[in-house]
């Protein structure tokens, strides 16, 4: 049914064992349990909320697909909900992998979202796994060890996408000066880029709150000797926040750059253009005042002909070079 692990005061002593020994491993002093499920297994997650003594509305809310990052505290447990976060460098789209968790004295039980569609990821839980033992000298103090991996995790993942997201306007940046910019390409990534990050700052706000909820003294799940690595989790999530504060701000005034980019090339094309109707404009008001039906100096000679020539490349010289010395071409 899912994935588990029991520590015994302090050590890991077994692994992926039936769901069914829980029960006994929960009743015996010094045991640490931890099982991992997805959503979609409702029967199961029902099951075991009812052997732990979970809150019916921690349960709805574990079941549901895309609750509001927080941390809710019932009277026999706690209720953590989470998003891991991943960027597609190709397209600039941010996807999401939601993460539910019953905290309880001795348990941690994880309820992952089962991936559909392109907005969803598999929630890595083995890079959890990891953490974990690359502390093992950490699982004495409980549950707390659990579930600092787990945000750990969840807020590096969140620090990752930041740094990307970061990358890419970077990237815009060097757009907006090239000498033939892609407006096209420039456009749709920015927009991209935009959407990207409030979908970030939708789970990544609220995370600093749950965190910060973690961090209270009066939390008897959490031993006090874990404050430290929670303030350290917390300290990332104020990074993140504020990384995502300053990248909206500079997305914004990379948009209104380009715009005004924009505008100022569309300037400089309209004075050439109409540089160039000028200067078009001397030969034909010199062939056309030479075409009057009345005789003028030079007429039906030769040298009215070189005349008028000479005239319109002399006033046409004279206008290039002018509007050459005012930048208009």
């Amino acid at each position: 049914m899912g994935r588990t692990r029991l520590y015994k005061d302090g050590e890991l002593v077994k692994e992926n064992f039936p769901v069914a020994e829980i029960s006994d491993h929960l009743q015996q002093p010094g045991c640490l349990v931890w099982l991992d499920m997805l959503a979609s297994h409702t029967d199961d997650v029902n099951a075991i909320s009812e052997e732990l003594g979970i809150h019916k509305l921690a349960v709805e809310d574990a079941l549901q697909v895309h609750e509001r990052p927080k941390l809710d505290r019932y009277a026999s447990h706690l209720f953590l909900s989470a998003y891991s976060t991943a960027l597609d460098s190709r397209t600039g789209r941010m996807r999401l992998a939601e993460v539910s968790a019953f905290i309880v004295p001795n348990a941690l039980v994880t309820v992952r979202t089962d991936a559909h569609g392109d907005d969803d990821d598999i929630f890595d839980m083995d890079e959890v796994v990891r953490r974990w033992d690359a502390e093992p000298e950490l699982s004495r103090y409980g549950v707390g060890y659990l579930v600092h991996g787990l945000l750990d995790y969840v807020v590096d993942t969140q620090l990752s996408v930041a740094e990307l997201l970061d990358d890419e306007l970077e990237h815009l940046e060097e757009m907006l000066f090239e000498d033939r910019p892609a407006d096209k390409e420039m456009q749709k990534r920015t927009f991209e880029l935009r959407k990207s990050l409030v979908r970030m700052r939708r789970v990544a706000l609220p995370m600093r709150e749950a965190v910060l909820a973690l961090q209270r003294r009066d939390l008897a799940s959490i031993n006090p000797e874990l404050q430290p690595y929670f303030q350290d989790v917390y300290d990332h999530t104020l990074r993140v926040t504020e990384w995502l504060d300053s990248l909206r701000e500079m997305v914004t005034t990379v948009f209104e750059t380009h715009l005004n980019a924009r505008s100022n090339r569309l300037n400089v094309i309209m004075k050439q253009v109409t540089s160039w109707a000028a200067i078009i404009a001397v030969p034909t008001a010199v062939t056309g005042f030479y075409g009057q039906n009345v005789p003028y100096p030079g007429f039906g000679q030769h040298i009215g002909f070189w005349t008028s020539t000479a005239v319109t490349l002399a006033l046409s010289a004279l206008l290039y070079v002018t509007f050459k010395r005012k930048g208009w071409l």
